[in-house]
């Protein structure tokens, strides 16, 4: 073992010092580009700085909508770059914009276009309105500059400065005189009932150059803006030093104009290396300094609480295993044969000469029944599958950097197409254990298998679709990108997964260690904490408790448009989910073994699977406590996408759970050496060894019981301690 340890230690030395010597590379379609003064003629470099738009979206809606869809200023030469297909079903529409700039040119109060509203215009009175829906909903812009968000940093509490990649469209001052969202931020937004555009950007461009790295020109390595609301009063020399704010008054009373400024500097700042200039965006995006601490101390709780669960569980079973290999090693039971009368005195020899059986030795002919409803259990177990393995592989991917922020709808396109080509283990998973359940209408089971829970989420997808599409949003999936989905899924992931089960089924029936008896045994009485659905409860509490912490940081990312980008940290949390379902899943298959409960086979899968209704009951609370949404379409939607995440983390965290399960019985039923028997010990009843002496723990099972709900009121405990802290 100690050789093992070192081998695997000068093996890790080896290949950290080798990569610290390895040159870096840049990722595909993320290199940087040189830019270069106007008149350089370089052609390795670029002169003209491009502004796109994206998306225009708030906090208060899920109805995103396109920069077209408000009446800003337009390219008169728009086009739109290539998309992945990640960008095109998060709803990302990025256009160019009018608003170009030339390398370490400064402009100064420059003026893009005016746009003109009459009273009597009904054209334009529903263009102001939707312009002052957007304000009123807080609806933010999405600038991109050369790969990057244009940020908009300004001062928070603590003295610390917040980067915001996307800055509003303007803001609302109530009837009462209450400045709303970003009014607070100017005095002189004090006009009631009155809507403020933010007509007027200040944006700072900072490069690095490569004079010192070897290489020509310079590259960007930020991009700042200050939006201002500014009313021009010359429309021809617009002047950007006015205090006058461009306001909108709620009654469309008179006609009027808004005219659409910039100002652009540039600053040189060497300091800064383009490979890091994310940085400063990232180290901003709120709650990343969250009490690392509490991260740690949830960690150790899970892992203090796995350690305990595991003691627990392999004492008393090692013991149980010892004792019962010891008892089958003696003299085997001489019982008389049926034709020989059985009298009080012989049979209470028998009784006395016998292995004390108990607990989970008396379901040894039982244990691998069949389950109810083998086929919708291996179809749900062929498609966890295959979200497992999409999901390790994904985050793997964006740990290595291949999913940053800076390659947009990477991390949705990485998934969907590694799901349409794992189509084959997850056929293959199916089809064996269906096989193994005594299934024989393999095509069923493999159709079913790569149609049905993806035609749930499809259909619920495409109702959700349909409700964006009424209502005008960019979110909207095109119907040629539906085609394409509809295409990968039949044309490729449905082939797999029949090749896969086809294979999966011609392969022999997993073999289980035990004879599984013709007639099945009746279940003793449960009490309340060995019956199914007290056992399915208690089994999500320590995987959620796993999670919870950064699923508040994953639904931030979703609903409030924030970078995610630790990796890292979800992975372990990942595997931590992984270590944490296994284990609670086993020890509570044991106590109901113990019980003399053998139907283990659903219990295993729905007891790690219940940790996505805690997920789903922290959506809920996430929506009432943190979410400002309004409207029944923003509701419905993200209810409908909840459900969707829900789904599909219940068979994920079902599989784990349900295998970890399949592994420890099979593993605990071949430890017994029940081949040395006598077939006649088989069959003494668990009335005739009424009185036999039985240990508490192996028969009922309550003092591992007990040591569980005492583990679960710890960490219940700690963990309300640690939400009140915080």
């Amino acid at each position: 073992m100690r050789r093992r340890i070192a081998f695997v230690f000068w093996l890790l030395f080896f290949l950290v010092s080798h990569f610290r010597s390895c040159s870096a590379f840049y990722l595909p379609g993320l290199a940087p580009v040189n830019f270069c003064e106007e008149g350089v003629g370089d052609p390795d470099c670029q002169t003209e700085i491009p502004v796109f738009v994206n998306r225009l979206d708030s906090q208060r809606s899920l109805l995103p909508y396109e920069y077209d869809a408000f009446d800003f200023c337009k390219d008169a030469k728009e086009w739109r770059p290539s998309e992945n297909l990640g960008q095109v079903l998060f709803g990302e529409r990025i256009v160019s914009s009018p608003y170009r700039f030339t390398f370490k040119k400064d402009v100064k109060c420059k003026a893009v276009c005016t746009k003109m509203y009459k009273k009597h215009n009904q054209e334009d009175t529903t263009r102001l309105d939707f312009l002052k829906m957007g304000m009123q909903l807080n609806y933010q812009h999405h600038w991109i500059i050369d790969n990057m968000p244009v940020t908009w940093c300004y001062d928070v509490e603590d003295k610390q400065v917040y980067c915001n990649p996307g800055f509003p469209i303007g803001c609302f001052v109530t009837a009462d005189g209450r400045p709303k969202d970003a009014c607070v931020i100017n005095a002189n937004f004090n006009w009631k009932n009155t809507f403020y555009v933010f007509n007027h950007v200040d944006i700072k461009i900072v490069y690095h150059k490569g004079a010192a790295d070897g290489w020509t020109g310079a590259r960007l390595v930020g991009a700042t803006l200050e939006p201002k609301s500014i009313k021009h009063t010359d429309e021809r020399n617009p002047n950007c030093e006015g205090a006058i704010p461009m306001g909108v008054p709620s009654r469309f009373d008179n006609n009027m104009s808004i005219v659409y400024t910039y100002s652009v500097t540039f600053e040189e700042n060497d300091n800064i290396k383009w490979a890091s200039r994310w940085d400063y965006v990232l180290v901003s995006v709120p709650h990343t300094n969250i009490q690392w601490l509490s991260i740690t101390n949830s960690l150790v709780i899970v892992l203090f609480l796995s350690g305990i669960m595991a003691k627990i569980m392999l004492r008393t079973l090692h013991k149980d295993i010892a004792r019962y290999n010891h008892q089958v090693d003696q003299e085997n039971l001489k019982l008389p044969s049926t034709k020989q009368e059985s009298t009080p005195d012989n049979k209470q020899t028998l009784l006395q000469d016998a292995p004390k059986e108990s607990g989970w030795k008396q379901v040894h002919g039982d244990v691998f029944r069949p389950p109810g409803q083998g086929l919708l259990l291996s179809i749900f177990l062929g498609q966890g599958t295959q979200i497992f393995i999409m999901t390790f592989i994904t985050l793997v991917f964006a740990c290595l950097g291949f999913l940053s922020p800076a390659n947009r709808g990477a991390l949705i396109t990485c998934a969907v197409i590694l799901w349409v080509l794992l189509g084959t283990p997850a056929g293959y998973v199916s089809a064996r254990l269906y096989k193994t359940f005594g299934g024989e209408q393999w095509q069923t089971n493999a159709l079913l298998t790569a149609l049905l829970c993806p035609g749930i989420v499809f259909v619920r997808f495409c109702l959700m679709n349909l409700i964006l599409w009424v209502e005008g949003s960019s979110a909207a999936i095109p119907f040629e990108t539906l085609l394409t989905i509809l295409a990968m899924w039949f044309g490729v992931s449905v082939p797999l997964t029949v090749i896969g089960a086809y294979f999966g089924f011609n392969k022999p029936a997993i073999e289980q260690p035990v004879r599984t008896n013709q007639i099945p045994r009746q279940i003793p009485e449960q009490s309340f904490f060995t019956k199914p659905i007290p056992g399915i409860v208690m089994g999500g509490i320590l995987p959620f408790g796993c999670i919870f912490i950064q699923l508040f940081f994953i639904l931030n990312s979703i609903w409030y448009h924030e970078i995610y980008y630790m990796f890292g940290f979800l992975f372990l949390v990942f595997i931590f989910l992984l270590i944490t379902c296994s284990e609670a899943t086993i020890l509570l298959c044991y106590f109901h073994l113990c019980a003399e409960d053998y139907h283990w086979w659903w219990r295993s899968f729905l007891t790690s699977g219940f940790t996505a209704v805690y997920v789903l009951i922290y959506a809920v609370h996430y929506f009432f406590s943190k979410l400002q949404i309004i409207g029944a379409a923003s509701t419905f939607l993200y209810f409908g996408y909840t459900m969707i995440m829900v789904f599909i983390f219940f068979l994920l965290t079902g599989t784990i759970g349900f295998f970890a399960c399949f592994w420890f019985v099979k593993k605990m039923y071949s430890v017994v050496e029940a081949d040395k028997r006598t077939e006649g010990v088989f069959y003494v009843t668990a009335t005739d060894l009424k009185g036999a002496e039985v240990g508490p723990s192996v028969a009922t099972g309550k003092a591992p019981f007990s040591s569980f709900f005492f583990l679960l009121f710890f960490f219940c405990f700690l963990k309300s301690s640690e939400l009140f802290i915080r």
